[in-house]
C-alpha cells in the first residue's frame, strides 16, 4: 500500500511553487523598503499563549491548535503554531524590547499550522508573511500598513477589495459588547451552538459566525458606540489612505476571529479564491503586549495567506505586475519621511511611497512628536536622510532634505528627491 500525504497538508510543484515563492520574496522585499527587520520565530510555543493572546473562545483555541505534552513527564502542553502575532509579541516582550526600546517593526515568514477542516485555500499548514509594529498609536501608521498591502497587491497585478472597521477601545468597546450580548440574548432560539457556548465571553463572536450570517446583518455596529477619539482615529486612517490612493469599504461587520484586535481591523478580499476570500488581514492590538506580561505597548500588524494569494495570483486574468518595481535590500536606511501638520502627513504618505517605488528604504515617523526626538530616532535607527514636509515646502512643491552625516540641509523639489537621496549615497 503506497504511502500518502496527510488530508490537509500539500505538496507544492512547478507553477504553485514558483508562485509562493515570488510572493514570500516580493512580501519581503516590500517589508524591507518600509524598514521592516526580519524576525524568525520557533514552530512550538506554550499552549497558554495563545490561550492569553488568541482568546479561550477563539476557533483557534477551542478546535484548531495541533497540542502535545512537552518533555517526558508531559507537566506542560506546548503547540505547533497556528498564527505568528502572539510568537512576535512574546520574544519582544523576553528580550525586553518592550522596556528598553518599544518602538520596533519586524516582519516573519513561515509555516503555520492548524487543524481544521481542509477546503481549497484553508490547509491544516499553510504559509505566512506577517508584519508588526510596536510603539506606534497614531493612524499613519496604520494607514501606511494599507499602502504597504496595496503594493503588494499591485506588484502582483492584482484587484482585491479592501474592507476596513474600528472595533473601539477599553472605553467605548464594553457599551458595544452589552449591545451585541443583548442583541443575542433576545435571538437565542436563532444562533448556532457555538454562538450559544461564547455568547456570555465573548459576544463580539456572534459577528464573525459563520453559519449565523444573516442574523449577524441585523446585529448592532461597532462604529455607532465609537467614542470621539476612536471615532476620530478611524476617519483619519480612512483620509490618509485615500491621499495615498488606496480605495477602502468600510464592512461594520468586520470583527475578525480573534481577541486581541482593538480600533483598525482590516482583511483584503479577492473574488478568485473560492469561499476563503480573505488573502491578507490583520489590525490593531493595543492592550496585547501589556496582557501577556510585557509594558502597556501598543502594536497593529497583518499577516498574508501564501497559498490563498497563489490561488489569486494563478485565477487572474492576465495577472503581471501592475507598476511596482523594488530594488535588492542592502541593509541601510535610506530615508524618514517627517511631515509636520495633518495636510503634510497626508501628502507624506504618497512621497514615501514614491521613494520606495524608487527602491529606497524609507521609514515614515511618527507625527505627533518634536522634531527632536524625530531626528534622533532617524538617526537611531541608521538613516542617512531626513525628509522634512511641513506646510511652506508643500506649498512649494519640495522637501528639505536633512543629511544626518553630515548635518547639512537644503531644500529640493520633490520630482528630484529620489535621485538627490541616490546621488549623495552614491557619491559616499
Amino acid at each position: 500500500m503506497a504511502i500518502t500525504r496527510v488530508r490537509g497538508f500539500q505538496d507544492l510543484q512547478g507553477l504553485p511553487a514558483s508562485v509562493a515563492s515570488h510572493i514570500e520574496l516580493l512580501c519581503r522585499e516590500i517589508a524591507q523598503t518600509y524598514d521592516f527587520r526580519e524576525i524568525r520565530l520557533p514552530l512550538v510555543e506554550r499552549v497558554e499563549l495563545f490561550q492569553r493572546s488568541s482568546g479561550e473562545t477563539s476557533d483557534i483555541v477551542e478546535k484548531q491548535m495541533y497540542v502535545f505534552p512537552e518533555g517526558e513527564e508531559g507537566s506542560a502542553l506546548v503547540a505547533l503554531r497556528p498564527e505568528g502575532t502572539p510568537g512576535v509579541v512574546r520574544a519582544f516582550i523576553e528580550t525586553g524590547l518592550d522596556k528598553r526600546d518599544p518602538e520596533q517593526r519586524f516582519f516573519y515568514s513561515g509555516p503555520m499550522f492548524r487543524r481544521e477542516r481542509p477546503q481549497k485555500g484553508r490547509y491544516r499548514q499553510f504559509n505566512q508573511f506577517g508584519v508588526e509594529v510596536f510603539g506606534r498609536t497614531d493612524a499613519a501608521c496604520d494607514a501606511e500598513l494599507l499602502v504597504m498591502i496595496d503594493d503588494l497587491r499591485k506588484g502582483l497585478g492584482l484587484k482585491l477589495e479592501t474592507q476596513i472597521n474600528s472595533l473601539g477601545c477599553h472605553r467605548c468597546r464594553p457599551s458595544f459588547r452589552e449591545a451585541l450580548l443583548h442583541f443575542g440574548r433576545e435571538h437565542w432560539g436563532e444562533l448556532c451552538d457555538d454562538c450559544h457556548s461564547r455568547m456570555e465571553r465573548n459576544p463580539l463572536r456572534l459577528l464573525d459566525c459563520k453559519v449565523d450570517v444573516k442574523l449577524a446583518e441585523s446585529a448592532p455596529k461597532s462604529l455607532d458606540y465609537l467614542c470621539e477619539e476612536c471615532r476620530a482615529h478611524f476617519a483619519t486612517v480612512r483620509e490618509l489612505a485615500a491621499a495615498a490612493g488606496v480605495e477602502l469599504i468600510v464592512n461594520p461587520r468586520l470583527v475578525r476571529g480573534l481577541d486581541y484586535y482593538t480600533r483598525t481591523a482590516f482583511e483584503i478580499l479577492s473574488g478568485d479564491v473560492g469561499s476563503q476570500s480573505a488573502v491578507v488581514a490583520g489590525g490593531r492590538y493595543d492592550g496585547l503586549v501589556e496582557a501577556l506580561g510585557g509594558s502597556p505597548v501598543p502594536g497593529i500588524g497583518f499577516a498574508v495567506g501564501v497559498e490563498r494569494l497563489s490561488l489569486a495570483v494563478e485565477s487572474s486574468p492576465g495577472g503581471g505586475s501592475e507598476e511596482v518595481s523594488f530594488s535588492s535590500f542592502d541593509g541601510r536606511v535610506d530615508a524618514v519621511l517627517i511631515a509636520l501638520g495633518d495636510a503634510a502627513i497626508r501628502h507624506g504618505m504618497g512621497v514615501a511611497r514614491s521613494l520606495r517605488k524608487a527602491g529606497l528604504r524609507v521609514e515614515f515617523s511618527a507625527p505627533d512628536r518634536r522634531m527632536k526626538a524625530l531626528l534622533q530616532r532617524a538617526a537611531k535607527i541608521g538613516a542617512r536622510f531626513a525628509v522634512i514636509v511641513g506646510e511652506n515646502e508643500l506649498n512649494r512643491k519640495s522637501v528639505q532634505l536633512r543629511d544626518l552625516e553630515r548635518s547639512q540641509q537644503s531644500e529640493v523639489p520633490q520630482e528630484q528627491l529620489a535621485s538627490a537621496i541616490r546621488g549623495v549615497s552614491a557619491a559616499t
